[in-house]
């Protein structure tokens, strides 16, 4: 029998460096490579539980941040933890916020013992964080999966910043891990470092002083840098670097060809807000490209998103017209079967690279998706 956050690795790629595995958690396996659709207030918005894990996701997150904003830690504890007050009983992974505090600008200082910012999104009041603070409030949270406090750095920033981000989500990684108690949570690091490779292996190796995080995130990545240039460091960092039998969670990334890449180097976990966000505006992903629904060029248009797709709004028999006409008026089943098709999508696309790997022909699979004329723009 697997032990609890074991990450078993099922099979790898002969081509690439990618890998399918298995991480184990309290409330069931993941199998990687695995996205993760984002629940940032403990919701993922306008679906319910059942619909999200019908389209497939083994895992999803929720943010600290937000959370311990409304309705707060003590609540969610109260009510029995997340997966109690969500009604979702598969594993959850919490960030640390860390991304949303740093992101207030002029309203966030920062010093070793922790970071002290305005909440000028919620009801200004000032809020100090500590490492240890942080991990009281993830563990009142209850998550399978947390996240250290860290500095995210954005792109670009001068390499001064970017190193004193390394030295102080190290320092903080540390004291994460001493005060972090949960033995049914998986506490992972998050390597920093921006574009610099010297400071991704600092990072790195800093992390594995701290202790035995049984994964690591990969942080600062997808902040205003082109993904080429994103490429020229991860994909080195993740194949020849980071150990082989823990996770790899690239945080924040969600474009369909850039997690064909990223899988491809050996990235086991993506999450963004970016499939249920785009449909929130009336975006489809398809293998032929974006569809902007509000175009009026699918007015009369009767075909589904997508051929042969297995989300609610193909499969259901919803015309792009229909689409057009609720995205137009606005209507929340609009955004609702837009989510869905978008979240099935990259849920699929993980799935069947998935097997790709295991059949040893990722190879030919990352060349098919290169050789799609839209691949660039998805």
């Amino acid at each position: 029998m697997a032990e609890l956050f074991e990450y078993e690795i099922v099979a790898e790629d002969p081509a690439t460096h990618a890998r399918a595995g298995v991480f184990h958690t309290a409330h069931g396996d993941v199998p990687t490579p695995i996205f993760m659709p984002v629940g940032t207030k403990a919701t993922v918005k306008g679906l319910m539980p059942q619909q999200v894990r019908d389209l497939g996701a083994k895992i999803i997150l929720a943010n600290t941040y937000h959370l311990a904003m409304r309705p707060g830690a003590d609540l969610v504890a109260q009510m029995g933890g997340l997966h109690s007050f969500m009604r979702w009983d598969g594993p959850i992974l919490t960030d640390s916020g860390g991304f949303q505090v740093f992101s207030h600008g002029d309203f966030v200082k920062l010093s070793d013992e922790g970071v002290k910012f305005r909440v000028v999104d919620y009801d200004g009041s000032h809020v100090f964080w500590s490492p240890e603070d942080n991990m009281d409030i993830q563990q009142k949270l209850g998550a399978d999966i947390i996240m250290q406090l860290d500095q995210c750095p954005g792109y670009p920033s001068p390499k001064p910043f970017v190193e004193r981000a390394v030295e102080l989500s190290s320092m903080w990684a540390e004291r994460c891990y001493k005060a972090h108690t949960r033995t049914d949570q998986a506490l992972f690091g998050i390597v920093q470092g921006g574009m610099d490779l010297d400071l991704r292996l600092r990072s790195l190796n800093q992390l594995e002083s701290c202790g035995d995080f049984p994964g690591y995130g990969i942080g600062g990545y997808s902040v205003g840098e082109s993904h080429d240039v994103m490429f020229e460091t991860l994909a080195p960092l993740a194949s020849e670097h980071m150990p082989r039998n823990k996770p790899r969670y690239l945080m924040g990334v969600g474009n369909p060809t850039t997690l064909v890449r990223g899988v491809a180097c050996g990235i086991d976990m993506f999450d963004c807000v970016l499939p249920t966000r785009t449909a929130r505006v009336g975006t489809a992903f398809t293998r032929g490209g974006k569809l902007n629904l509000r175009n009026a060029c699918h007015r009369h248009d009767d075909r589904p998103l997508e051929e042969g797709c297995g989300c609610p709004a193909c499969a259901g028999g919803f015309s792009r017209a229909y689409l057009h006409h609720l995205v137009r008026q606005k209507e929340m089943l609009g955004a609702q079967l837009l989510s869905q098709h978008n979240l099935y999508f990259l849920l699929n696309l993980m799935a069947t690279a998935r097997q790709a790997i295991i059949d040893g022909t990722y190879g030919d699979f990352v060349r098919e998706w290169e050789d799609l004329a839209a691949a660039a723009e998805l």
